[in-house]
């Protein structure tokens, strides 16, 4: 029986997630980051990450390029729409622009600051296992080594951002 929802303890809204508040967390990842029109380029563990917001359409994305798309055959690229489905997690492997990428696609306004961080630990990983186990980091099955980097990652992430 579920439990009757006046039950449930109401969970701390945030603020909706505008392009100066993603700013605001992404420059507390990265001081250097740079901002350019609805984009803002910045680098975690010397990895480049795109994120781009249209307030309009009320959409996000976070990207970090993989490597290029030439000489991607067929098997790759059976290979990357399997992981799309069960390994890469929310994050996906993307082609645009001769490039390889790794992409979190989210609407901009509902989207909460943890869901932001994990969005670029997920691309990060993407990037870091093509060619390996494809795999967003997030939920691994077996008692290997991710699940532990991912939380290290993560964990970081939360307490650069902890004052916003």
């Amino acid at each position: 029986m579920l439990p009757d929802a006046e039950a449930l303890p109401e969970a701390p809204l945030e603020p909706p997630m505008t392009l100066l508040r993603m700013a605001e967390i992404i420059r507390a990842i990265d001081p250097e980051a740079q901002p350019a029109g609805n984009a803002i380029q910045f680098t975690i563990d010397d990895i480049p990450i795109v994120v781009i917001a249209d307030p309009v359409a009320d959409r996000m994305r976070a990207m970090v390029p993989i490597r290029s798309a030439d000489g991607l055959d067929a098997s790759e690229l059976m290979r990357l729409m399997q992981a799309n489905f069960d390994s890469a997690l929310d994050a996906r492997y993307a082609v645009a622009q001769g490039r390889l990428w790794g992409v979190f696609i989210h609407p901009l306004s509902p989207l909460e600051k943890d869901q932001l961080l994990s969005a670029f630990v997920q691309t990060i990983n993407v990037a870091r296992t093509y060619g390996q186990t494809y795999s967003g980091g997030a939920t691994v099955f077996g008692g290997g080594d991710s699940n532990g980097i991912y939380r290290e990652l993560l964990k970081e992430l939360q307490e650069l951002g902890e004052e916003i």
